[in-house]
This record gives structure tokens, C-alpha cells and sequence, in this order.
């Protein structure tokens, strides 16, 4: 199987974390996301484990919120005793429902507005990640009229080219995210943080994208950054105390791409972040990181009720089901790759290539194309793998379509995380 937290039971239907999927269809009905949360927690704690072991105490991951955000995962990581990133009030508003404590948070976002600043300062947010200048200026005057020292960290672009999809890189000197340093916009960011009062500049933030199966543009950025972490000692004897080198590790969705071994990176990132500490001059910073997708992604899969097939003759074949872009529109932004399997008949011949695609009235809704499935029949529940991340947090409702259901696994037993949407839930806001 995929992931090792997936298998086939004895009638023939998909399993995670040992729960049959059809039978969790038929309980909870479909759509329906379903969690394994001891994956989750196996993934946290890799990362846990191999910051404090290879980068050294006091380093420590940060779940990035964005990839999946509800109570459930800040009770998660509270109890797991790891940071958090955050990029909206939403979130941050979730963590605290949750007890998180967010002095242990990064607020990211390229345009925190007056009501962010205000709002994170008043709940004690951890650190703002600054995004540019004018955001400065807001956080410093909101922290001198509330009569303290914010910390914060500024958020870098290191020029790094992480071959993957466009939509998911951020590193490169023209993104929308952080302050290239190429262009000497770094330094004239520092030197002005450095003079406001009510501001604690704690260090720096690099993200250069995610979905990224090698280990070479993490070292690139890694080595960028502790060199520009000595040239500013040097320059204006300021030394950044640390380090976000942000998150972005690959995640297997299909048999094509390699399991990464999350810890072997971390080592292999660390070491080469020493050699370069080394030859710098500087002491060696806390390392924060800030993964997401590889903590929450494999831990689940997305459940559907096929309704119609319709075969085209010379051309392709549709199998639709009764969700869609809705609760999954990766595929439809940038045609992001799934495993698709037929969960109630996992033993039977997959000789049938089709398209799978939602039911929204969208020629785009489509969850993936070239598919091999048994013959699908009205009825039968199919299964998109690897889901946990970026699907639900970018959930919408879309045709008034309500949102699925969450359901967690955990020792054996079911139960929820989320609630399904009712049609009460669509209008209730509505006037």
C-alpha cells in the first residue's frame, strides 16, 4: 500500500489505522475525511525527536496551521508540545478555543492588517513574521500604544529555485512573500527594524516552497542564510538568535514518488548548516521549522459514493462522485496528484480508465484523470488518498455544497473532529 497505515481487510475494502472505510462511509455518510491521528502524531514527533537531537535543544517544529486548522489539531500539538505557524486571526482565534499556547506562534501573512496586529498583540502571540516595511511600522506603533516590545522575525527570500509546481514556490526573489536579499532590500530592512523601540528583532524566516522531494534547495537556502546571518554581524554587529528555515518536505500521494525519511533530511540539513556555523564566525542559532503538509497529510483520506459512469466512445470515460472541488480543489488549481482507489472492491481487476470528477456544475471539477478502477456501480465508495493537507483548509461551499465531515481514528475507535455541514449552516449568515 501507499503508507503503511493503509491495508485491506478480508472483504476486500480499504482500511486506515485498521478502520474499514466502507463501514465508516455507511456510519458517518460521504464526503467523509477520515484522520488517523496516531500518524499525526508519529509524524510530529519525528520531527520533535530529530530538531532537538541534530540541530540541538531549544530547536523545535512549528505545525504549519494553514495545511489543516481546527481545535483538534492545537489540541494535538499542545499536547505534543510543539509550536504552531499561523497566518490569520481565524487561526489563531482556533488555537486559543483550543488552550494553545501561542507564545509558542508565528504569525505569517503578507498583509497583517490593523485588527491582526491588534488582535495578536492582545492574545500574546509569540512572533510576527514581518513581511515588509509598512507591516513594521503597524506592529511597532500598535506595540508602543499598548506599552511593549514585540518580537518579531523578518521573512527573507533567499533566491531559491525549488523545482516544483509555481503555485508552491516562495522563495524566488519575485514572490509576494518576504524581502529579497539579492537586492540589498534585506539590509535596508534591518538596519531600519534595529531602530524601532518597540520592536525585538529575534532573527529570520526563509520558506522557498513545498512538495519538495530533494535535499539540495534546503542546504542552498540554509547556506544563504547563515552567510547573510555573518555579513550582518559583521556589517552591523546584530546576530540573529533565529533561524526559520520554514517547512516544504515532500509528501508520497502516488507510488511515482519516494517516502522521504523526514529525520535523515533533518540530520543531513543540520550537519551542513554546522559545517557552514563553522566557517562563519557566528553562534549557531535556534533552528525552528515549520512543517505542515508532512505532519497531516498521509494521516488521512477523502470517502466518496460513486453516482454515475458515462463512457464516451473514442474519447474517455467519467466516473462521478458526490463531492468534488469543494472539499479537494487541489486538482483543479494545479492539477496535484492523487492515488484513487475503489475502497469497497479493493481486490477486484482495475481495467477500467476513467476520470473521476465531482459534482459541481464546473468542467473543472476533477479530482484526477487517467485512473485505473474496477468498473465503478452506483454506490460504491471510493477512496482519494493522502488528504489531510490543503484539503479541508481550503474547503469551500461552492454551489451551496456543504462541507464533509472529519472523523479521526484512534486505538480502534471512531469518532469526530469536525462536524458535517447541514443546510442550516449554508444560510445562516444570510439576511
Amino acid at each position: 500500500m501507499l503508507h503503511e497505515n493503509l491495508s485491506i481487510n478480508a472483504m476486500g475494502h480499504l482500511c486506515i489505522a485498521g478502520a474499514d472505510t466502507v463501514s465508516l462511509a455507511k456510519k458517518y455518510g460521504t464526503p467523509l475525511m477520515v484522520m488517523d491521528e496516531q500518524r499525526i502524531r508519529r509524524n510530529l514527533r519525528i520531527y520533535k525527536e530529530a530538531m532537538a537531537k541534530h540541530f540541538g535543544e531549544g530547536s523545535f517544529p512549528a505545525f504549519a496551521s494553514k495545511s489543516f486548522s481546527c481545535k483538534y489539531i492545537y489540541r494535538i500539538a499542545r499536547e505534543e508540545n510543539v509550536g504552531i505557524d499561523i497566518v490569520s486571526s481565524g487561526e489563531l482565534y482556533t488555537a486559543l478555543e483550543a488552550g494553545f499556547d501561542v507564545s509558542k506562534s508565528f504569525f505569517h501573512g503578507n498583509n497583517k492588517t490593523d485588527f491582526d496586529i491588534n488582535y495578536g498583540i492582545d492574545n500574546g502571540v509569540g512572533y510576527f513574521v514581518v513581511d515588509n516595511m509598512t507591516e513594521l511600522d503597524a506592529i511597532d506603533r500598535v506595540a508602543c500604544e499598548k506599552g511593549i516590545v514585540q518580537k518579531v522575525i523578518l521573512r527573507l527570500t533567499p533566491g531559491i529555485d525549488p523545482h516544483t509546481h509555481a503555485s508552491i514556490m516562495t522563495g524566488q526573489v519575485d514572490s509576494k512573500f518576504g524581502i529579497a536579499i539579492e537586492t540589498g532590500q534585506a539590509d535596508e530592512a534591518v538596519k531600519y527594524t534595529l531602530t524601532k523601540k518597540n520592536i525585538s528583532l529575534e532573527g529570520f524566516h526563509c520558506h522557498i516552497g513545498s512538495q519538495i522531494f530533494d535535499i539540495k534547495p534546503f542546504c542552498d537556502a540554509g547556506k544563504i542564510m547563515i552567510e547573510y546571518i555573518s555579513h550582518l554581524k559583521k556589517e552591523l554587529g546584530y546576530e540573529a538568535s533565529i533561524l526559520n528555515l520554514g517547512g516544504g518536505f515532500g509528501v508520497r500521494y502516488i507510488d511515482a514518488q519516494p517516502e522521504l525519511d523526514y529525520e535523515e533530511f533533518i540530520r543531513l540539513i543540520s550537519r551542513f548548516i554546522d559545517d557552514e556555523v563553522k566557517s562563519s564566525g557566528i553562534k549557531k542559532p535556534t533552528i525552528v521549522m515549520e512543517p505542515g503538509r508532512s505532519i497531516v497529510a498521509d494521516s488521512a483520506l477523502t470517502l466518496y459514493t460513486v453516482g454515475g459512469t458515462k463512457e464516451i466512445p473514442g474519447f474517455k470515460s467519467y466516473v462521478s462522485v458526490d463531492g468534488g472541488m469543494p472539499d479537494n480543489p487541489r486538482y483543479a488549481l494545479y492539477q496535484a496528484d492523487y492515488t484513487v482507489c475503489l475502497a469497497s472492491r479493493m481486490n477486484d481487476k482495475a481495467d477500467f480508465r476513467c476520470t473521476v470528477a465531482g459534482r459541481c456544475c464546473e468542467s473543472g471539477d476533477l479530482l484526477q484523470e487517467n485512473v485505473d478502477l474496477p468498473r465503478p456501480q452506483r454506490g460504491d465508495v471510493l477512496a482519494v488518498l493522502v488528504t489531510g493537507a490543503y484539503n479541508y483548509s481550503m474547503a469551500s461551499n461552492y454551489n451551496r455544497i456543504p462541507r464533509p465531515a472529519v472523523v479521526g481514528i484512534k486505538d480502534g475507535e471512531d469518532f469526530e473532529i469536525i462536524k458535517r455541514e447541514t443546510f442550516a449552516d449554508l444560510t445562516r449568515n444570510d439576511l
